[in-house]
């Protein structure tokens, strides 16, 4: 049985409601008064866009969706230079949720952040992997608790400190999160600047 903290199942969009409503409606007409039914196929992976975010089909739907709880480093932002252990981190994560997975998904208090990405709890049909925790424990990411999604926080929390103590992933080839996987340009300009003035100013005084 799946680990369960409370009763937060995923919230459909407006979309997805009509559309099953609308199927309800229509197995209801099914001749000689009963009623076709059809079972729910589960939620199944359709792609993997970063280190934390996945598109995942309801069946009548797909959806963007974040995971909860987690930040891994960046690797796909236009506006943002691809970070150490980004690339890793979206590799891994493709390898956790194959194009194809079946997945429980679970929500917390916000159902969705300021992008209109879905805010999951991500759990492995198969063997109930709870993906989120995973991705932390590996050190392919940095912990992201915000309140009021704090429902897996004892797990995640451990999850984190495991990968810190083992020097995991990110941990232990890059100077943590957040890093450029390659100096800025105009940083190094400055330090060529920097040295050729070094340079010049110490054989003027020899």
């Amino acid at each position: 049985m799946r680990r369960r903290l409370h009763s937060r199942p995923f919230a459909p969009t407006a979309a997805l409601v009509v559309a099953l409503l609308t199927a309800a409606a229509l197995a209801s007409l099914g001749g000689c008064g009963r009623t076709a039914e059809k079972p729910i196929d589960p939620p199944v992976v359709v792609d993997v866009l970063d280190g934390d975010t996945i598109v995942i089909d309801f069946g009548t739907v797909s959806e963007r969706v974040r995971l909860l709880g987690i930040d891994t480093p960046e690797s796909v932002d236009p506006n943002r230079p691809v970070q150490c252990f980004g690339a890793e981190a979206t590799a891994h994560l493709q390898e956790l949720l194959p194009v194809g997975t079946t997945v429980l998904v679970e929500r917390d208090v916000d159902a969705r952040d300021r992008y209109g990405r879905l805010l999951a709890y991500v759990f492995r049909s198969d063997d109930d992997l709870f993906v989120n925790a995973a991705l932390l424990r590996g050190g392919f990411a940095d912990m992201a608790i915000l309140p009021p999604n704090t429902s897996y926080r004892d797990e995640l929390e451990a999850a984190f400190a495991r990968a810190r103590t083992e020097d995991a992933g990110l941990w232990a080839h890059c100077d943590g999160p957040d890093q450029p996987l390659d100096p800025p340009a105009v940083d190094q300009a400055a330090d060529h600047s920097s040295a050729s003035n070094s340079g010049t100013s110490s054989s003027s005084h020899r």
